[in-house]
């Protein structure tokens, strides 16, 4: 049996250390190398493993557990034919042992063949007597192959042989949770803690359930009931701050994120939690004091420093909020948001071609929001860039079709482009899709207004539509 990492060595290890200094040879029974070898491993001690390994084989020469676990390194090492090659000669003599299929499931896994390390493992679940780690295996290869509903209940199953087994616990929560189950995942939490009433675990993750229904009320019950079985659960305090925010009750969130701090050191997603509470509440000192302290505690919390750019933006400093976006991209270049939110300081502060820049950061990551397009097109008509307007907008109505201003912008950047066919061709698509918007087309190219043509076709749409 393994030993925990914590554990201090015993007499055996003390034994084993002291013939390694001396260059004495001293015998160990089988049990007692397993036991030296379990207790290195655990402490990642992998050279002082591998020479309790050497001894152990040289001293009990047929022993298979001990054998096993040089298989066990050579798999961690990654050097699988060496393992493969003592397993064929382990099934040999015992074919009945399921702890060879086992490293034989582990090598599979390593080599990304998960469908055929779980044939190993449904082998040796066949000849265990303790099948409980043989399913939490399972349940992880099954997570591999992203087959949520048997990962599921392979770790049902292991909640059902150890209910203090948290680890499986939520594991079959995160299996209903990525099935969009939650009903499911609060039917089957509720008849967990019928059964273990005083499980803050089971509490926490029921309470999550049902924010995720967006039920807060009976959240807020079950947090309370987390605290209550275990009164030192942080995560449970934090938990039932998000719901009073949720609520409104911002004053009473606070007090649940003052609470993690004074117990624990303070974090800097507590610090964030309550600035925005305190900014809710219109405490703008405290607001920005709870900002500041959270980029203090964590430099790299990007979410701080966005904190900090909404503060001064919604001040209207925009200088000091574009040097705190900018620090947020610099933790998180990746960020589409924070590119967005850069471009629109950018552009009210008439700073174009940065603010042109940022837009294209923003859509190259993925974001394709309604106004992300029209705002840059809008840049870049300032720009007089009309071409590239027009292959935003042409972008833009791939994703909005039927959006008013994109379909009305269209035919006004086709006459700045000189292409007047087309521009009376789109003109004539955006007043039939709306028509009673032709306004926005005149607001948004005045100068094109005393077109005759123009004219026309507005005249003639609103004759039709009346």
């Amino acid at each position: 049996m393994a030993l925990d990492p914590s554990e201090n060595p015993d007499k055996s290890i003390i034994k084993f250390e002291s013939m390694l200094k001396t260059d004495d040879v001293y015998f160990f029974d089988a049990e007692d190398f397993e036991e030296i070898i379990h207790y290195y491993l655990n402490q990642g001690k992998v050279g002082l493993g591998k020479k309790a390994i050497q001894i152990g084989l040289q001293q009990h020469p047929h022993s298979a557990e001990l054998k096993l676990l040089k298989v066990e390194v050579l798999v961690f090492e990654d050097q699988f034919q060496k393992a493969e090659g003592i397993l064929d000669q382990l099934q040999e003599v015992d074919a009945t042992n399921e702890e060879i299929y086992i490293q034989r499931a582990n090598i599979l896994s390593k080599q990304d063949n998960h469908q055929g390390a779980i044939q190993m493992l449904l082998e040796a679940l066949h000849m265990a007597s303790d099948s409980f780690d043989i399913y939490s295996l399972l349940g992880m290869e099954h997570l591999f192959l992203e087959n949520y509903e048997e990962a599921k209940q392979c770790f049902m199953k292991c909640v059902e042989y150890d209910e203090t087994d948290y680890s499986s616990l939520y594991n079959v929560v995160y299996c209903f949770e990525f099935l969009e189950d939650f009903e499911g995942a609060i039917h089957y939490l509720n008849d967990y803690l019928e059964r273990n009433p005083y499980c803050e675990v089971a509490w926490h993750q029921l309470g999550k359930m049902y924010c995720s229904k967006e039920m807060y009320q009976e959240a807020l019950t079950t947090f309370d009931f987390a605290i209550i079985s275990d009164d030192s659960f942080l995560g449970a305090y934090f938990e039932k701050g998000r719901v009073l925010e949720n609520l409104g009750k911002h004053n009473e969130a606070i007090e649940c994120y003052e609470t993690t701090i004074s117990m624990d050191d303070p974090t800097s997603h507590a610090y964030l939690r309550i600035g925005k509470c305190h900014e809710k509440l219109g405490n703008d000192e405290l607001a920005k004091y709870y900002y500041y302290n959270t980029v203090h505690e964590d430099p790299l919390l990007d979410k701080g420093w966005l904190a900090i750019t909404e503060y001064y933006f919604r001040l209207k400093d925009y200088k000091k909020a574009l040097n705190y976006i900018n620090k947020a991209i610099n933790i998180d270049g990746e960020n589409p948001m924070y590119w967005k939110k850069n471009a629109e300081i950018f552009s009210i502060l008439e700073n174009y071609d940065e603010a042109d820049f940022a837009y294209k950061q923003t859509v190259e990551l993925g974001n394709y929001e309604l106004d992300t397009w029209k705002n840059w097109a809008s840049i870049l008509i300032k720009l007089k860039d009309y071409e590239s307007a027009l292959q935003v907008v042409l972008q833009g109505l791939e994703f909005y079709p039927e959006d008013a201003k994109l379909n009305y912008q269209l035919p006004g950047l086709y006459l700045k482009t000189e292409n007047t066919p087309l521009a009376k061709e789109k003109l004539g698509l955006a007043l039939q899709l709306n028509p009673g918007k032709s306004v926005l087309f005149l607001q948004l190219y005045p100068e094109f207004e005393k077109l005759k043509w123009v004219q026309e076709s507005i005249k003639t749409n609103k004759k039709a539509s009346t």
